[in-house]
């Protein structure tokens, strides 16, 4: 418990569990997309924090931070990346699939049984990294659908994907977004609305309610992480018996002094699969 309570008050906005806390205090999540955006909200409402969308049970769930709609009906999800994962399986990286799973769930959320997709909402999916993920020095990489053929003909369908670099040094950002850039990479506080951002990450940490929650939130990560251990061992225990079952029987066959019977019954493997051995030798 020690562990996590200095854990929490260590916690920068970074953290997935602050960045949703204070991504929830409105007038900062509305003011962080007017200035990245240029442009003017006059409201926004919360869909719902760290949403889990998961349209079948056979589909790969996934937790949104933070998705808002503005008064104009465009829906926005942010969230902060800080690792910039890779499929060991693959050895690539999953942030441009992720983000278009990301875009895909959000629609069939938005579109309701049997309307029409010209209802679907425009939608920013925004990735605030602290890596350059494409390495280009950018502050900001705007995504939308282009034709290949024509790079200036785009395909309307209102979806926009914005991969934010904390570590960038090309382009055109505000003020504000330069010092969330540096708050975000080193803690500084620069503006008043890295002020504002600061003083609310204190509160937080004042907060008893907000302590309890991380510190369950956590305890329960970690529980889910030992039993997936657990299971990953016992996995590992029953695929060596079975490989140790296979290798006795393969000696039983090539000593030529046992019958199929025998062997299936002392190895307790399967009579047939018995027989696919020795037919293998």
């Amino acid at each position: 418990m020690q562990d996590l309570a200095t854990k929490f008050a260590n916690l920068t906005i970074q953290s997935d569990f602050i960045f949703k806390k204070v991504m929830s205090r409105k007038r900062i999540c509305k003011h962080l997309l007017e200035e990245l955006l240029q442009i003017e909200i006059a409201d926004i409402n919360y869909i719902e924090a760290e949403k889990t969308l998961e349209p079948e049970y056979t589909s790969r769930g996934i937790r949104l931070d933070i998705i808002v709609a503005d008064d104009k009906n465009t829906h926005y999800n942010l969230e902060m990346q800080v690792k910039n994962n890779k499929n060991p399986d693959t050895d690539t990286y999953v942030l441009p699939k992720r983000s278009r799973y990301y875009q895909a769930l959000l629609d069939i959320d938005l579109l309701q049984k049997g309307q029409p997709y010209d209802l679907l909402p425009p939608t920013f999916i925004i990735f605030i990294c602290v890596f350059d993920f494409f390495e280009q020095d950018n502050y900001v990489y705007t995504f939308k659908k282009c034709c290949l053929e024509n790079r200036e003909l785009e395909l309307q369908d209102e979806a926009t994907t914005m991969i934010l670099n904390t570590k960038g040094t090309h382009g055109d950002i505000s003020k504000d977004i330069q010092s969330f850039y540096d708050y975000v990479n080193n803690h500084i506080v620069t503006t008043d609305f890295t002020k504002q951002i600061d003083d609310e990450i204190s509160y937080l940490k004042l907060d008893t309610k907000v302590r309890r929650e991380f510190m369950l939130m956590e305890a329960r990560l970690l529980d889910e992480r030992r039993e997936g251990i657990a299971e990953g061992k016992e996995i590992g225990l029953a695929e060596g018996e079975a490989k140790e079952k296979l290798a006795t029987a393969k000696r039983m066959l090539a000593r030529g002094c046992y019958s199929l019977e025998d062997i299936a019954e002392l190895t307790s493997l399967p009579f047939e699969q018995v027989e696919a051995l020795q037919a293998e030798q």
